[in-house]
């Protein structure tokens, strides 16, 4: 197989994304689930101090959680990959940030559930991460499709080369070239949708 990577721009406006994938959007939906849970709230909480809110530690414990399976699997994706190395460590680098970020924010707010102020500390940092994390999953979307590419391409030579055999041993040989190259690109598709 070839070692030559596709050239691919890398765009990204954070505050312009738009999640237009299946896959995309589960693997954000417990995360997401999790945050709006812990920063919805009435506007006027009871005054009445109720105690530490068990709840909320949960909720947070889960959101720390779902973070760091999704950075331990960005790690795994950013040590195999060929392109955009540098971008998906960077984008490691600010989910790591933002988490830190909620559960400093987080933490405040789960020692008085009742401050409205904290509660509402904790949405900026909640959105940061959420966008860190959709950051992350682009460009590891990305690192795939230029994966499934760069095997299209090697596909496509070998199909270009079917055409130029001359004798019949050559035509098995690049034939047999073909199928293989036909079955792992089909793997690489299946494994996609999956």
């Amino acid at each position: 197989m070839s070692t030559k990577v596709p050239n691919i721009g890398l765009k990204i406006d954070p505050r312009n994304l738009q999640i237009q994938t299946v896959t995309v959007e589960k693997l954000l939906e417990p995360l997401i689930i999790q945050v709006t849970t812990l920063v919805n709230c009435p506007q006027n909480p009871s005054s009445k101090k109720k105690g530490r809110s068990k709840r909320a530690r949960v909720l947070l414990a889960s959101v720390e959680e779902a973070t760091w399976n999704l950075l331990d699997k960005g790690e795994k994706i950013a040590k195999e990959a060929v392109v955009f190395k540098e971008e998906l460590h960077a984008a490691l680098a600010d989910v790591r940030k933002e988490s830190q970020a909620l559960q400093v924010s987080a933490e405040a707010f789960t020692s008085d559930p009742c401050s409205l102020p904290r509660r509402q500390a904790v949405v900026p940092a909640a959105r940061s991460l959420l966008a860190a994390v959709t950051r992350l999953l682009i460009l590891a979307d990305m690192v795939d499709v230029a994966y499934l590419l760069q095997h299209l391409t090697v596909f496509q030579r070998t199909f270009e080369s079917l055409r130029n055999v001359s004798s019949k041993s050559d035509l098995q040989k690049t034939y047999q070239k073909f199928q293989k190259d036909l079955e792992n690109l089909d793997y690489l598709a299946y494994k996609r949708q999956q």
